[in-house]
Formats: structure tokens, C-alpha cells, sequence
């Protein structure tokens, strides 16, 4: 089920910024797929606006720390 959409990823420290079009969780397995893109993580932690979430809702945009490469438009998957 996709949660979100990367909007932004910041190279240098490896973070992706999502808009989320479902419920994320801190501890929820994700995939990341795109064009050129296949990734599947734990979510280790989440920041809305610089602040640590354990929790974040539809509407929001939230930066996730990630393992690999994501690029803008890539979509968000919670594996179940």
C-alpha cells in the first residue's frame, strides 16, 4: 500500500524528504521504488520539520533516513 512520494533527497546525508499520503510509523518496514530505484528498510527515524516523530499522518512531509539512493517521484510503499 503506498504511503508517500519522495519529493527531495539530500545526498550528502542520505535523506528523503516524503509527502505522505497514508500513516507512517517509526519501526514500519518500507519500500522505495522508482524508475531506478529498489529499496527496502526499516524506518530507524523520522523528523517533521527538524523535530523527531514516532508517528506521522496523511498531509504531512517528513524526512527519512535512508540506506540507499531514492529519487524525486519515487513511491513509498509500508510492507505488511
Amino acid at each position: 500500500m503506498p504511503v508517500g512520494k519522495v519529493t527531495y533527497f539530500f545526498s550528502k546525508i542520505g535523506v528523503a524528504i516524503v509527502e505522505l499520503t497514508g500513516t507512517l510509523k517509526v519501526g514500519d518496514e518500507i519500500l522505495v521504488e522508482g524508475k531506478a530505484t529498489q529499496l527496502r528498510q526499516k524506518v530507524e527515524s523520522m523528523e517533521i520539520e527538524h523535530q523527531k516523530v514516532s508517528v506521522a499522518e496523511a498531509g504531512k512531509s517528513v524526512g527519512l533516513k535512508l540506506t540507499d539512493r531514492a529519487r524525486e517521484e519515487d513511491i513509498v510503499f509500508v510492507v505488511s
